[in-house]
């Protein structure tokens, strides 16, 4: 599976950090720029962050492409709602040549299990050509089509968007897949506009576990990874 940041907004935290003075300063929009530089906008932004102020964080935007993830983890994908998504089609595209999976790897520790699964969607996909050969549209076609079948997206939120997204999918009682996509997502939005998620991750990082008696009780073991990305983040 590959996540990869494709574009931002120029220049993000100078982004944000112009808003955020526009909302307390008299002074016109070209001459805040002056004073948007260095160790100060990150104090700036940082502090606004924790003050909750984040209507400003909607100014900047990220968009990340993905590949080989399952129409499982798609599917949780778009219930986030403030956000842009393109997905190939499964009914412009025709797959001629193979049907590519995504196998968990609690069945792949099972070979037998895993042998069975592949000869299914296998099947699938045989008799998924087989209709097309015989006139049914593809688009029709499709129905057969496992939501293990891998898929490619582009999805664009802006910042404030992906912290919610981190707090709720980065958690370790979220789906191992879309988990792994928000590790990622979160790792690169880091390295792009790092004032803006310094303090991201799941809900745990920053407070206290919302999951309830349903909690991980991995607490201290996430807040630990996360503190060493942070530390990383700072070099």
């Amino acid at each position: 599976m590959q996540v990869c940041l494709l574009s931002h907004t120029p220049d993000p935290e100078k982004a944000v950090a112009r808003a955020i003075r526009l909302c307390y300063s008299p002074r016109s929009i070209s001459e805040l720029d002056s004073s948007l530089a260095g160790k100060d906008l990150s104090i700036l932004l940082r502090k606004v962050i924790s003050l909750g102020h984040h209507s400003v964080l909607e100014h900047a935007s990220f968009t990340f492409g993905i590949e080989g993830g399952s129409r499982v983890m798609t599917h949780q994908l778009v219930r986030h709602r403030l956000a842009s998504y393109s997905q190939q089609s499964q009914r412009y595209v025709e797959f001629k040549d193979a049907l590519e999976v995504v196998v968990p790897e609690s069945i792949s520790r099972d070979r037998d299990l895993e042998r069975r699964y592949l000869e299914h969607c296998g099947d699938a996909f045989s008799l998924y050509r087989d209709m097309c050969a015989g006139g049914i549209p593809a688009e029709d076609a499709r129905y057969l089509f496992p939501a293990a079948a891998q898929t490619k997206i582009i999805v664009t939120m802006n910042a404030r968007e992906l912290r919610h997204f981190f707090r709720i999918r980065c958690c370790e009682r979220a789906q191992w897949e879309i988990r792994s996509i928000a590790e990622r997502m979160v790792s690169l939005a880091r390295d792009a506009a790092v004032s803006l998620f310094s303090d991201s991750g799941p809900s745990c990082v920053g407070g206290p576990c919302p999951e309830g008696d349903m909690t991980c009780g991995k607490i201290n073991e996430v807040r630990a990874r996360y503190k060493a990305m942070n530390l990383e983040d700072m070099g």
